[in-house]
């Protein structure tokens, strides 16, 4: 699909896309650069789903951890 970059620098994600990201107004997304080329993915930060987890501190600490590394480890930013 191909849409055309505005003079904000904004795009409009095609509704094919919204609709399988179960993208919704106002949700955050993240985007990175990798070989040249530019992805998204819905941004899900663990801070954000904290009060899911009461009484887990040290299993959340370790879980965002472990997933920030990864994170890393897959963007080659080690």
């Amino acid at each position: 699909m191909v849409v055309k970059i505005s003079p904000k620098y904004q795009v409009v994600i095609p509704k094919e896309i919204r609709e399988r990201l179960k993208l919704k107004p106002g949700q955050k997304v993240e985007f990175f650069e990798m070989d040249g080329a530019v992805y998204f993915q819905p941004y899900n930060r663990f801070e954000e789903l904290a009060g899911v987890l009461k009484g887990r501190v040290n299993d959340f600490d370790r879980e965002k951890e472990w997933v920030d590394e990864e994170r890393r480890r897959l963007l080659g930013m080690d």
